[in-house]
């Protein structure tokens, strides 16, 4: 083995010194400068994805075990900016008495699920792959249970930790169910040239792995464990977990889909328009019962990631495109939704949809946040939202599944009826014993403020390139 080939991989050297430095520090640093840990952390995260995207290339090592190229990149540097954010909105829970002594340890095991998420990215051999999924999913248990003696944290974090146990079981059945059919646990050329015609053993493998994947990523049925864990988990990990989890399992899912199964195409299509339309329709009626806003925005992430395989289906260079496109978007619209839930939790102690009614008239400026982001997760333009589903739709037209599409839309404008309701809440509804007026402290004003940057210029910038694309194809 030729030792060098570590040196090219630049991102995860890269986040292991971040980890490092973050965990000296945390050791060595007195109590008055723990207090301003988090623009150090934030500071090193912001150089090491900008040394990330300085050092970027294509390259496969390690006998094809390890591949790295643009998309990948990018998809790194998204999770890092979902990451940047998550930490700056975990700055005023993290100065609480009961965790403030815990900080170090907060920023570790998020850095840790980190670097397991970018194994799984870049994985070219499934073991490789098995081993990020697991280094993702093993600290992400501690984070749920991080608020122990605290809404129901350790329940949620033993529920995690079970449902992931039993999800990777599955997923580990039936990688070793492809192992006995071809032999090799290498994507390109290896499993690609082995699996030539259907046999049982690798449909039963295909069927198991997108089974194991569905609980990474809430899809409907194997989505009992998401609404408990969102609830009882703190806050910042409940946004993490929402977004920037379930952003790598989807980009991991549809790169081993195309590299792997490129000959059982029309199988796992099938199976994930079913899951789709399926997640989507009973998520949103779901969320439609809700009265909590964290099990709300659990409900509609389920229905969220419906939207997401819809990219996946697509299955071609467009359906990429636009699940990375739709990953970015969502990162930003999600982590704006979630930041206000956190400063209105630190601060007030509320987390009922009705605890927002009158919101408005005492944070106009958080209520306004809170409205462009929950109709960017609506699709409705001019935001960003709206054009990260288009190119999902696109994207799973060009593939052929119109009627998936059609029942697709239809949900979302029952997704725009309940997202709706939150904005009835804060603007119409009345209430004596409104929130207080408050003052967010300046890492979740800044944190907000680049979601709503994200919000509005992502849709801009989509908008020119939809225009450019259709002036290009004649449409």
């Amino acid at each position: 083995m030729d030792y060098s080939q570590f040196f090219k991989m630049t991102d995860e050297i890269s986040l292991t010194v971040v980890f490092v430095l973050v965990l000296l520090y945390d050791l060595f640093a007195g109590d008055k400068r723990k207090s301003s840990m988090t623009p150090v952390v934030v500071g090193l995260m912001v150089l090491h994805t900008i040394f990330s995207f300085c050092a970027a290339g294509t390259y496969s090592i390690f006998g094809g075990m390890y591949e790295n190229s643009q998309i990948t990149t990018i998809v790194k540097g998204v999770l890092n900016i979902g990451t940047i954010i998550v930490f700056l909105q975990a700055d005023i829970w993290l100065k609480r008495e009961d965790t403030k002594i815990k900080a170090g340890e907060f920023y570790t095991l998020i850095l840790s699920t980190l670097l397991g998420m970018y194994f799984m990215i870049s994985s070219g051999n499934f073991m490789m792959f098995f081993l990020g999924l697991e280094t993702a999913s093993i600290p992400m248990a501690a984070l749920v249970a991080f608020d122990k003696y605290r809404h129901h944290s350790a329940e949620a974090g033993a529920k995690y930790i079970l449902t992931a146990m039993f999800s990777s079981a599955l997923l580990l059945f039936g990688l070793s169910m492809l192992y006995g059919a071809t032999g090799t646990l290498y994507y390109t050329n290896d499993l690609t040239n082995s699996i030539c015609q259907l046999e049982p053993m690798t449909i039963a493998a295909l069927v198991l792995f997108i089974s194991g994947m569905g609980f990474k990523l809430s899809l409907i049925p194997f989505h009992l464990w998401t609404a408990d864990v969102y609830q009882g988990a703190p806050t910042n990990v409940t946004s993490y977990l929402s977004v920037i989890s379930k952003g790598a399992a989807a980009f991991a899912l549809m790169s081993i889909l195309i590299k792997v199964f490129p000959n059982m195409v029309e199988q796992w299509q099938d199976a994930l328009w079913i899951l789709s339309v399926v997640t989507i329709t009973i998520a949103n009626l779901f969320a439609l019962r809700q009265k909590n806003l964290k099990r709300f925005m659990a409900f509609s992430s389920i229905s969220q990631a419906g939207y997401i395989i819809l990219g996946v289906i697509g299955g071609n260079s467009l359906g990429m495109v636009a699940l990375v496109y739709y990953i970015l978007v969502y990162v930003v619209a999600n982590l704006a939704i979630f930041g206000i839930i956190n400063i209105v939790e630190q601060r007030s102690g509320k987390g009922e949809i009705s605890d927002l009614n009158g919101f408005y008239k005492t944070n106009p400026k958080l209520s306004f946040v809170m409205t462009l982001a929950l109709f960017s997760l609506a699709g409705i333009p001019p935001f960003a939202g709206f054009f990260s589903k288009f190119f999902i739709f696109a994207a799973a037209f060009d593939a052929g599944f119109i009627w998936v599409i059609f029942i697709a839309l239809l949900n979302t404008v029952l997704s725009l009826y309940y997202y709706l309701l939150i904005v009835k809440a804060m603007y119409i509804m009345p209430d004596e014993q409104a929130i207080p007026t408050f003052k967010s402290d300046s890492y979740t004003k800044a944190s907000i403020v680049i979601c709503l940057v994200g919000i509005i210029g992502f849709g801009l910038c989509s908008a020119i390139y939809t225009y450019i694309y259709s002036f290009s194809f004649g449409l």
